[in-house]
């Protein structure tokens, strides 16, 4: 399965980024997609959701900075990430909601993307 997130980077606080992840046709266009983090010593965490309808739900620690959204034609899901701070500091990994779980019963995880908050 494919899961290629893009658009990390540094940034100080304050400042925007938007990630991007391309998924895999098969499994884009039947599940609801969501953002995901892990930041370093941290367990991973859900921050946003997008069901295939586009409904949308937020982590409380991002709600009103961060807008998830998703473009079915091009099997892609953004994470427009605004008002960064730095305890945002994570790798952002994208997935279907619920994990995509493989056939050996193992959740499936694209690469990730670096994003880096300075203050």
């Amino acid at each position: 399965v494919q899961l290629q997130a893009s658009g990390g980077g540094l940034v100080q606080a304050g400042g925007s980024l938007r990630l991007s992840c391309v998924a895999s046709g098969s499994i884009f266009g039947i599940n609801d997609m969501a953002w995901y983090r892990q930041a370093p010593g941290e367990q991973r965490e859900l921050v946003a959701t997008v069901t295939i309808g586009g409904s949308t739900n937020y982590a409380a620690s991002v709600k009103g900075r961060f807008a998830i959204s998703r473009d079915n034609a091009k099997n892609t899901v953004y994470l427009q990430m605004n008002s960064l701070r730095p305890e945002d500091t994570a790798v952002y990994f994208c997935n279907t909601n619920p994990p995509y779980l493989g056939d050996f019963g193992v959740h499936e995880w694209g690469q990730g993307t670096q994003v880096t908050v300075s203050s």
